[in-house]
């Protein structure tokens, strides 16, 4: 029970409930079914994609890659795997072994994991390029029918964001398999030591991080119902500020699954609530940091008074 009224997760739930009042005042009809799907309806993807970028963070890695590798895989699900189920299929398999693959490297060798998912993701963007070529292709029905449902009472969006959550906590946080990725993350040193290998841990940290990214990518044409190369782009610095966000930190091993979760859904309320200010899109980018900001400065100034006591 504690776990779920720390600080680390009471920040985030304090903030996207401070933009969930701020949204309603401003626009009294947006509290109804259809308001609140309107206002998340491109929330899953986006905490999927933060999911993937905790992953990677949690073992001491930032990936830089995220947003242009969700792109490809919104070009493999729209303009392959309508046409071809089982070559697309193999494909977006292919995408997550490519990730393990990725993960193992960067081990192996002792590479900076922030230069060479930089250097991916020109490889992802180029990959995808050459899939679709320009913006098009369709989602497969049965995805469009699974994204677009409408369940009683509560929008898809919610829905599948409390899933996600669930998942990701009991997955990362609950089973010894989510153990092992955390302390390869805390203290790589140790698990050598204990006799497991780190190249095969960081493999499936990033094997599983890619598992999350591709389903952003698939939850992404499934709401939007076509593909195009630069499609999730700012999803890269969009997964990083919804870790964070969620009481996540660039320390290995320290993160929140369903803080990450909530910061995403944070992250996509903020545009609905700037877009309700009337802000200019050029002026939208600045105002979401600055809310990032002040969430850190709160949880910096919650930790002093910690501290303190």
């Amino acid at each position: 029970m504690t776990r779920l009224i720390n600080p680390r997760l009471a920040l985030p739930v304090l903030s996207l409930a401070v933009l969930v009042a701020a949204v309603f005042w401003l626009q009294p009809r947006a509290m109804s079914y259809v308001g609140v799907n309107l206002l998340f309806n491109l929330a899953v993807p986006i905490a999927l994609a933060t999911v993937a970028q905790m992953v990677v963070i949690m073992v001491g890695d930032i990936d830089l890659s995220m947003g242009a590798f969700v792109s490809l895989v919104a070009c493999i699900t729209a303009a392959i795997l309508p046409v071809n189920p089982v070559l697309g299929a193999l494909m977006l398999a292919g995408c997550v072994l490519a990730y393990a693959a990725l993960g193992a490297l960067i081990e192996a060798r002792g590479l900076p994991a922030i230069v060479v998912t930089l250097g991916m993701s020109f490889v992802w963007g180029g990959a995808a390029v050459l899939i679709l070529p320009s913006p098009g292709g369709t989602a497969p029905g049965w995805l469009t029918g699974v994204m677009k449902a409408k369940p009683p009472l509560v929008p898809m969006a919610i829905v599948a964001s409390v899933l996600i959550a669930a998942v990701a906590h009991l997955v990362i946080m609950r089973s010894s398999f989510g153990v092992r990725l955390r302390a390869l993350g805390g203290n790589a040193r140790a698990l050598s030591r204990a006799g497991r290998s780190t190249v095969a841990l960081r493999a499936w940290a990033y094997a599983l991080a890619g598992l999350f990214a591709v389903l952003s990518g698939m939850a992404l044409v499934g709401l939007t119902t076509s593909g195009d190369a630069n499609i999730a782009l700012r999803y890269t610095l969009l997964s990083i500020a919804g870790v964070i966000l969620g009481g996540g930190e660039f320390t290995g091993g320290r993160v929140s699954p369903i803080g990450a979760v909530i910061g995403a859904l944070t992250l996509t309320l903020a545009g609905s609530f700037l877009s309700f200010l009337r802000l200019s899109p050029d002026w939208q980018i600045g105002a979401q940091g600055a809310i990032l900001i002040l969430v850190l400065a709160a949880r910096l100034v919650l930790r002093q008074a910690e501290k303190r006591s």
